[in-house]
């Protein structure tokens, strides 16, 4: 599984958004065929290549009119992808004048937007309802479920206006910024393109590529659509925008990171202590370099050369573990101004990571502490394009060695398209290098099967349920695995075969790891509602977000599917429930990116029967526990690594107080997630401690 974001390509995007290389120079030999012929600008391709991770998914298709623009957008990645058309008409400044958009969303929500503007009105549809406005002056309405082709529409309206700024519909306001200039060739000519970041509405800007006021392409650092006959270009222009990100984070980082000359005293703050499950009296708690190095009672002073934080009595807690993440530079940074200090990344491009961790190491952008999986994946039409892709038993234990032989991972994760038969092979071969297996169930076999073959841990439980309801043959490499959760309300989970797979998990002591707050997101979205998840914060979200918070993910047509959908949540509840009375180890995860998300996760967990003091130890002490590190980390004490953070208010009464988080610590390096927000068009939940220089 992963996010759905607004754009509806955004959730690919997003998830590759892991920092790496720096910008090739322009001198860069390598940056262009010396040979190319210089060509000058050229006018606008129709027909553009879907890259991920250098392989082709997808075509974006345009199709000029008298007056605007027809789209056909279409990828497949992991069994799944949007398909769009569009039909956009503007006026004389290049602000559309209507625009309608049909398809289905990457998770099957059918797309049906519109959007108009007539004698100074605008009124638009999307999945979140229906709106007007008489917008004050000129506005761009930014669609909710278009193609990336609107950037190249924005840009050129913006580019037509001195400041490059625009008021945005439904709300907001957009922002193009020249970021460089890139030279591309295809081998016979090259051109000169300028590479521009568009911001305003979402929590980060995009880049793409513009050959004078002709679109040429979107970039990220692992997904990309480029001008056909240029997908010889890809990666380079991937690590391009590598470069952008990195240099924008970094910039953030140089001022919000805090690193503090000499120690830190923390005062007035009550320890969580997962070992009680309780807060305790007010204390201080002291800093020194990555480590804590005291605990002291409130009459001793602050001595000379220390920082004094005031903790106001508020509650100190350990660093989370976020145990399923696909970890980029913008879930590492909003993680940490979630007081989630610790990721075990589940499947990532491996290269893109791993830039991503050695920058976090070497202080160069804020991120958690990363514990990696291997991602091995069969090739198939449907594969997903992570990690290492195999076509024989051979390969993928070939793969196990790989991963094994780094020495930077801790487990290996089996993906949907694996072969079930190379199963027993790979899991051999992890375990004989002490490597942990963890993944979903392959097509066309069951959790049973994978939990006899040696599994540690399931990933997601709807991999584990869907054994209960599938038909022999029924292919879970596609949106199946998903849609076919509406059949749960029909299952006794009384039934033997309920009964035999948790009797399994037990008996071999395999772990779970639901993602419940996915299932919540999938099964309980409406378009049109607010997602239950999103409550607590949405009101504080860039405009993109609150729209996509009002979203199906699902193709939700009838009110049968509505109450079947609404039943299999409350089936997956009550699974829950019985797989923790039955002692079934379960971690944490979100696959939702962390932060906010992780909240609700360890929230949900509240519906099986777990206290907030609970859940709060479970998610620090228990994982740090599960993962081999409580030595260092999961607790709150002299010797221990400086990883904790602070809310106001008393979580182990009332978990929401978690939520609010006024410092946290990463490696002794402290920030003040108020300061963090602001940056990605966040509002701040809650004030700065009083900082005390040294004396």
């Amino acid at each position: 599984m992963s996010a759905s974001m607004k754009p509806i390509w955004a959730s690919l995007a997003l998830a590759t958004l892991a920092a790496c290389s720096q910008p090739a120079s322009q001198d860069d030999p390598a940056s262009a065929d010396a040979s190319a012929a210089p060509a000058a600008s050229a006018p606008e391709a129709q027909n553009f290549t879907v890259l991920v991770g250098g392989t082709e998914i997808g075509a974006l298709d345009i199709s000029p009119s008298e007056d605007g623009f027809g789209v056909e957008f279409e990828y497949r990645n992991n069994g799944r992808g949007p398909t769009v058309t569009e039909t956009i008409a503007l006026d004389e400044q290049g602000l559309p004048t209507s625009w309608t958009i049909s398809g289905a969303s990457t998770f099957g929500n059918p797309i049906d937007e519109e959007f108009s503007y007539a004698d100074s009105e605008a009124r638009w549809r999307d999945a979140t309802g229906s709106d007007q406005a008489i917008p004050d002056g000129d506005a761009f309405y930014v669609p909710q479920d278009a193609s990336p082709y609107w950037l190249a529409i924005a840009a050129r309206a913006l580019m037509d206006r001195d400041d490059m700024t625009i008021p945005a519909l439904p709300g907001g306001e957009l922002r193009l910024s020249e970021v460089d200039t890139v030279t591309v060739t295809n081998g016979e000519t090259s051109r000169d393109l300028i590479a521009y970041g568009l911001s305003g509405t979402s929590v980060n800007p995009t880049y793409f590529l513009m050959d004078d006021r002709a679109f040429f392409g979107l970039i990220t650092p692992g997904f990309a659509i480029l001008e056909a006959g240029y997908e010889g270009e890809d990666e380079r222009l991937r690590g391009l925008a590598a470069g952008y990100g990195a240099s924008r984070f970094a910039e953030i980082q140089s001022r919000v990171a805090h690193d503090y000359d000499g120690p830190v005293r923390i005062r007035n703050v009550r320890v969580f202590d997962p070992s009680t499950l309780s807060l305790g009296e007010p204390v201080s708690v002291v800093v020194d370099g990555e480590r804590i190095t005291a605990i002291d009672a409130l009459d001793i002073a602050t001595r000379d050369g220390e920082t004094e934080i005031d903790g106001a009595g508020g509650s100190l807690i350990p660093g989370m573990f976020e145990m399923h993440g696909h970890m980029g530079e913008t879930s590492a940074f909003l993680n940490i101004a979630a007081g989630v200090t610790s990721v075990r990344d589940m499947g990532n491009n491996n290269e893109v990571l791993g830039a991503l961790i050695d920058r976090i190491e070497a202080g160069e952008v804020a991120g958690p502490r990363m514990h990696r999986s291997g991602f091995i994946e069969g090739q198939s039409p449907f594969s997903s394009n992570n990690g290492i892709l195999v076509s024989s038993e051979a390969e993928a234990v070939a793969a196990v060695e790989t991963y094994a032989a780094s020495g930077d991972y801790i487990q290996v994760k089996v993906y949907n398209s694996m072969n079930p038969d190379w199963i027993p092979a790979v899991i051999e071969a992890a375990h004989a290098n002490g490597l942990r297996v963890a993944g979903h169930v392959p097509a066309f076999t069951n959790a049973n099967a994978m939990i006899a073959a040696g599994y540690d841990e399931m990933t997601h439980i709807n991999q584990i349920m869907l054994g209960w309801v599938l038909e022999e043959g029924e292919d879970t490499r596609s949106l199946l695995r998903l849609t076919a959760l509406r059949r749960l309300p029909g299952l006794d989970l009384d039934n033997a075969a309920v009964q035999e797979t948790i009797d399994a998990m037990v008996a071999n002591g395999v772990a779970v790891d639901p993602t419940y707050a996915i299932h919540e997101a999938l099964l309980l979205s409406r378009n049109g509602e607010l997602s239950p998840g999103v409550v607590d914060y949405i009101d504080n979200m860039p405009v993109d977000t609150q729209r996509s918070a009002r979203s199906a993910w699902a193709d939700i047509a009838t009110p049968e599917d509505d109450a079947n959908y609404r039943g299999a949540f409350d089936q997956i509840t009550e699974t829950l429930r019985r797989m923790h009375e039955a002692g079934i180890f379960m971690v944490p995860g979100t696959d939702l990116g962390g932060s906010f998300a992780y909240h609700r996760e360890l929230e949900l967990y509240q519906n099986i029967g777990m206290t907030p003091a609970e859940i709060i130890a479970w998610g620090s002490h228990g994982m740090a526990a599960y993962l081999g590190v409580d030595d260092e980390l999961g607790t709150i004490a002299p010797g221990m690594l400086a990883d904790f953070f602070l809310v106001p208010g008393d979580p182990t009464q009332d978990f929401k107080a978690l939520k609010t988080i006024a410092l946290v610590s990463a490696n002794g390096t402290f920030y003040y997630p108020t300061e963090i927000y602001p940056e990605f068009g966040i509002v701040p939940f809650t004030g700065i401690p009083a900082v005390s220089t040294p004396r």
